[in-house]
């Protein structure tokens, strides 16, 4: 089952959001999904309400003390397994930033204890390209990047994909991604306008499917509960399960 990063430079385009969402939709499907929570922010981890979490019983426990990524697995109400996140990420980015070693620690960790499971594997990215978002799009076997539908989100995504290009010369590989388009208004022009642009610049790897800006999105992680929990009949609820199915069917995590 795939490696999935879901990443972009640019914050505040609905990364954590994604990343929670998408996860919990693979539950109800199923599919036994594990998150891991990359940003020294949290954000992940107290959306899905884990509050107070230790450092050692965090994934920074695995980059400071080698502790196996299969001994930090939580497991949550929603079906959805979590690494949890702490702020000792930070330390990791200070000190590591320049060791090309450290940028393949998650490779090699989920090759030593979770790569055998075959669940899809979700890892959410702090918004900057630092040793952090290396480790996870070295790992990753494929990128998910939420791009919300704004003029600067639009200007920020194809740097994003001028860098992951670059990426691809060391790695001796092409990084596959998907885009999909978070925040979506329908009652606004310049929504359908970034729509067709992205279409344009990136066909097949944009989503058909787009998040609708829904206030029970926002809602959510306010009661450490994923959007299908919190409101099931809300549009963003049924956006991220189609979202889900969309990129199941055309064989994203497999």
């Amino acid at each position: 089952m795939a490696v999935i990063a879901v990443f972009n430079q640019k914050g505040g385009v609905g990364k954590t959001t994604t990343t929670l969402n998408v996860a919990a939709a693979l539950a109800r499907m199923g599919k036994d999904p594990i998150a891991i929570d990359l940003d020294p922010q949290a954000h992940l981890t107290l959306a899905l309400g884990v509050n107070g979490v230790a450092a050692h019983d965090s994934v920074a426990a695995f980059f400071r003390e080698e502790k196996p990524l299969a001994a930090l697995v939580r497991e949550m109400p929603n079906g959805v397994r979590l690494i949890p996140a702490h702020m000792e990420l930070a330390k990791i980015e200070a000190l590591h930033g320049r060791s090309a070693a450290a940028a393949r620690r998650l490779q090699q960790g989920l090759g030593e204890t979770l790569a055998g499971e075959g669940a899809p594997i979700l890892i959410d990215c702090c918004p900057m390209l630092g040793v952090l978002s290396l480790n996870a799009i070295l790992a990753a076997d494929r990128v998910l990047v939420p791009v919300s539908a704004d003029f600067l989100s639009l200007q920020g995504v194809h740097r994003l994909d001028l860098a992951l290009r670059a990426l691809e010369g060391p790695l001796n590989r092409r990084i596959a991604k998907r885009i999909v388009l978070t925040r979506f208004d329908a009652r606004r022009k310049l929504a359908f306008e970034i729509y067709d642009k992205l279409q344009e610049r990136f066909g097949e790897e944009l989503c058909d499917t787009r998040i609708a800006e829904n206030v029970a999105l926002a809602a959510s992680p306010t009661v450490g509960k994923d959007v299908l929990a919190f409101a099931p009949a809300s549009p963003g609820a049924r956006d991220y399960m189609r979202l889900a199915l969309e990129l199941w069917d055309k064989g994203f995590f497999t």
